[in-house]
């Protein structure tokens, strides 16, 4: 029973801490026009601080996964905590531009950790049967994070602005008392200690294959999330559509609970059906929905367009967890899951300067952008994970009948 109590723990830290990550990350889509106003350039320039939060995620999953495989677990989340929140506070306290980029770019590293060794925490102290629907409750923390910030902003802009919005941003580092007192130590982590640690470099030339694989496959996939997410909010629904404070509000309320509900599903789904074949299912069914997601002009069919756009990159996303950690090497699973997904962050970072660039030069439609992003990297998913490797239900050392560790 304890067990199963630790476990449940360990979600439950996992996904808030994924859930606030992403809601101190997506402040800054929502205000970015903004914060472009008060320094006094364009869009274009401000999107930048996207760019950057996205390019340093790599540096921070590196640093983080290392110290995690080497100190654990528990207490480099504490950290990450702590740093993403206090950085999110000084955001909202930058005097200059150059201050605002350089404190974002930090943030991206704070941010970069927390993903990958929450994720492995989370899978090595669940029971095998659990992955699935977990992996699509912790990738749901994402969108979580997204309506929270979504909320925050419909209720508190009017009022505090945007450098109010960063300041509230700091709260998340409450969450450190209740990993602190409630969350364990990765059982995997701790009989790991006792077994010879062969330098990394090694571990990875012995993988070289899965990891190239695994970098490309997740710069696809963040193509296809911030490629759907990151400019719809203020550039396609405020400057190309020019809906109201209210109407946005409402919009990406809707589409956040798809995300959430497509994670659920597909998380769930691939715990029976696999995981190649849940992310396949979830790529393809998006291509039938860019055209009502992309080129409606209507709220009603936009808002309808965007929820199910949303239930399908997010289901494919919801996978996610569950398929790196399954297929890391378990001598460095703190730090390869984490490290291919930011690098291929890192890869697909400019996404949004291009997206707004694109639309820049289309007078402003960034439907273009929009869907022929998401209908090119759909299709690359697809193949990827179609002709690729998964290793479902693969034993880790919190299983409840482990026999031994399997080699690297």
């Amino acid at each position: 029973m304890s067990d199963i109590r630790n476990a449940r723990n360990v979600v439950v830290a996992a996904y808030l801490g994924w859930t606030l990550d992403a809601f101190d990350f997506f402040i800054m889509i929502f205000v970015f026009d903004d914060v472009a106003k008060t320094f006094g350039v364009g869009l274009t320039v401000a999107s930048l601080a996207i760019t950057l939060t996205l390019l340093m995620r790599a540096v921070g999953a590196f640093i983080f996964g290392r110290l995690a495989d080497r100190y654990g677990r528990r207490p480099v989340m504490m950290i990450n905590v702590l740093l993403f929140s206090f950085l999110e506070l000084l955001s909202g306290l930058a005097p200059t531009l150059l201050a605002f980029m350089v404190l974002r770019a930090l943030f991206g590293v704070a941010m970069g950790g927390e993903w990958g060794v929450g994720s492995s925490l989370t899978m090595e102290t669940v029971p095998a049967k659990w992955r699935g629907w977990v992996s699509g409750l912790l990738q749901a923390g994402y969108p979580s994070g997204y309506l929270l910030a979504t909320i925050a902003y419909g209720v508190l802009f009017p009022y505090i602005g945007w450098r109010g919005l960063f300041i509230v941003g700091a709260l998340p580092a409450l969450l450190v008392l209740y990993i602190r007192r409630n969350v364990p130590e990765s059982p995997d982590w701790h009989a790991r200690q006792l077994a010879p640690k062969p330098p990394i470099m090694d571990i990875l030339r012995r993988h070289a294959g899965l990891t190239v694989y695994a970098v490309i496959l997740m710069m696809a996939f963040n193509f296809f999330s911030h490629g759907t997410q990151d400019i719809y909010p203020k550039a396609f629904l405020k400057v190309q559509h020019g809906f109201s404070h209210n109407t946005i509000t409402i919009i990406a309320i809707i589409y956040n609970i798809g995300a959430m509900l497509g994670g659920l599903t597909f998380g769930s789904i691939s715990q029976r059906i696999g995981r190649r074949r849940a992310i396949v299912t979830a790529a393809l069914l998006s291509l039938p929905v860019i055209p009502l997601w992309a080129f409606s002009n209507s709220p009603w069919l936009i808002g309808l367009g965007a929820f199910l756009m949303q239930f399908m990159v997010q289901g494919a996303w919801g996978v996610i967890p569950a398929h790196l950690n399954e297929l890391s090497p378990g001598a460095i699973r703190g730090t390869f899951p984490g490290v291919v997904y930011q690098l291929g962050n890192f890869l697909a970072s400019y996404n949004a300067t291009l997206q707004t660039a694109i639309g820049a030069r289309y007078h402003h439609n960034y439907s273009y952008a929009l869907g022929g992003v998401a209908g090119v990297v759909a299709v690359v998913i697809a193949l990827l994970v179609g002709f690729g490797v998964e290793n479902r239900d693969m034993q880790m050392n919190s299983d409840p009948n482990l026999r031994t560790i399997p080699p690297d």
